[in-house]
This record gives structure tokens, sequence and C-alpha cells, in this order.
């Protein structure tokens, strides 16, 4: 059997070896989303899933092994897709969970790790909607495991995008950076996609005609029911013209050694845990 970070990929054994050495347990949330014509809707789960493996891998070597990394399987339903964020639930090929739905798979999974021997998780989400209501399953689960006296349980949420450093903005956006909510289908995620899958995207689906009006100008606010005419033709809220593989290698390699530190900063160390 080869090594794997991937829970879903190890023994059972192993897994139970690796979580008595106190390993870090990632837990990729991302979405069912459309992401236009050039890209495979699985996006946002297939990226945080790769991002938080490769995150796992360099924790392991940066740490020698004093820290070892679990991928647990990803959650690949998510919030829904709103429409200044993600082009809306409104559109085809979007399949969307309830928040409370979010909540509970987010605490039901985070307390079932907890109940293996995990004591160090780390929620990465990949859907800029999610984020909430995975805090929120995230203290429900410390919450249930304090009650049953489990106390030296400790839970970092992270979207892998807000470790991509000012530096690698400027030099990957030279015409200006329009800000993460609008990069949905645009250059980070086409990139990172051309990386890790490229399989999955095809640049030559990129009609001028449907990808127009990018970035995309919404107002600032939302409106139920949605106005499907505030949404850009193609679904994208940037245009992903400009993406290449080689921007996708730089996105990972900063956003991954960004991680690595923050994970760092609140794992390593005897003096992080304590039991009541």
């Amino acid at each position: 059997m080869k090594n794997s970070v991937f829970m879903e990929e190890m023994d059972a054994f192993t897994y139970r070896e690796k979580l008595a050495k106190d390993a870090v347990v990632f837990i990729p949330v991302g979405a069912l989303e459309q992401h236009g014509s050039h890209m495979a809707m699985c996006v946002d789960a297939a990226l945080t899933k790769a991002m938080a493996g490769a995150t796992a891998e360099a924790l392991t070597a940066d740490t020698d092994g004093a820290l070892e990394g679990i991928v647990c399987s990803a959650i690949n339903f998510g919030y829904r897709s709103q429409q200044r964020s993600g082009g809306g639930f409104h559109l085809s090929g979007t399949t969307s969970l309830s928040g409370t739905t979010i909540i509970s798979l987010a605490r039901d999974i985070c307390y079932s790790l907890i109940e293996d021997g995990a004591r160090k998780i780390v929620f990465m989400n990949g859907h800029y909607e999610n984020y909430q209501f995975i805090f929120e399953g995230a203290e429900l689960a410390l919450e249930k495991a304090s009650a049953e006296g489990i106390k030296n349980v400790k839970i970092q949420l992270l979207s892998y995008w807000d470790f991509v450093d000012d530096a690698t903005i400027q030099e990957l956006y030279p015409d200006g950076f329009t800000g993460w909510d609008l990069e949905h289908a645009g250059v980070m995620e086409t990139s990172l996609m051309l990386l890790f899958y490229p399989d999955l995207v095809d640049m030559d689906r990129i009609d001028p005609a449907l990808y127009t009006g990018l970035p995309a100008e919404l107002p600032n606010y939302d409106v139920l029911p949605i106005v499907a005419d505030y949404t850009p033709p193609s679904g994208c809220l940037s245009h992903p013209g400009a993406s290449t593989r080689e921007k996708g290698i730089i996105l990972r390699d900063v956003a991954v050694a960004n991680m690595v530190i923050a994970i760092e900063d609140e794992f390593s160390g005897a003096g992080d845990f304590h039991e009541d």
C-alpha cells in the first residue's frame, strides 16, 4: 500500500498510529458549483483537497515528521453560492446545502475525528460562502468534546487564498487585484486547476461573446429573489484568460508555505494544550 496523507487511502491501523503521534487532521470543505464553460464544477472541493494534501506533506517535511498531516475526505457540497462571490445559486450545476446542514456536517465529522483521538484539527475552506457555518460546526464539536471531558482539542479554521501574500498578488495581478470574492473562476482557481487537474480545464472554451462584463460590477447589497441579469453570462466574476500552470505553482507554493507557518504557530509546542 502506498504512503499517503489522505485518510481514505490509509488502512485503519496506519491511521491510528498517526493519530497516536498527535497528527494534524485536515478537513477540506468545498462545494459543487458552476465555474463557467472552461472548468469542471468540482473546483472548490478538488482544489481544497489538493491544497490540504500539499500542506499536510509540506508540514510533515518541514517538521521532520514531528507534526504529521492527515487529510480527511472532503465535504464536497457547500453553502448556497452567493451572487457577489460565486455567481449565485440560481445557475444550473450549482448544487448547494443549507447553512444548518453545513453546520451539522462540520460538527459531526469534527467530533467523530475527536472520538478517534484527533486533537489538532484544521478546517481548510475552499468555498467563500462556507466559512461562518464551518466555524459554528467546529465550535459545537468543541463544546460537545468539552462536555464529554475532552479538554485538549484545538481547531484552526482557514481559507487557503488568505495565505497568498501581497507581493505575490502584485506579481500575478499587475493590472490590479479586484479581491478574492470576485476571483470566482478567475486566475487563481483556473491556474491552480491547470496545475492539479489540467484535464478538467479547457481554455479554448473561453468564448469572448460569453466572457463579457468582467470583472463583474455588482451592487454592494444582496437581493432575493436573485436578479439573474446581475451575474455575467459566463457565471464567472473575473476573467480567467491570464491563467497559467506556472501561476498555479506560485500560488500553491506561497499559500502552502504560509499555511505551514500558521499551523506550526498554533500546534507546535507542548504549551499549546492543557487538560483541565
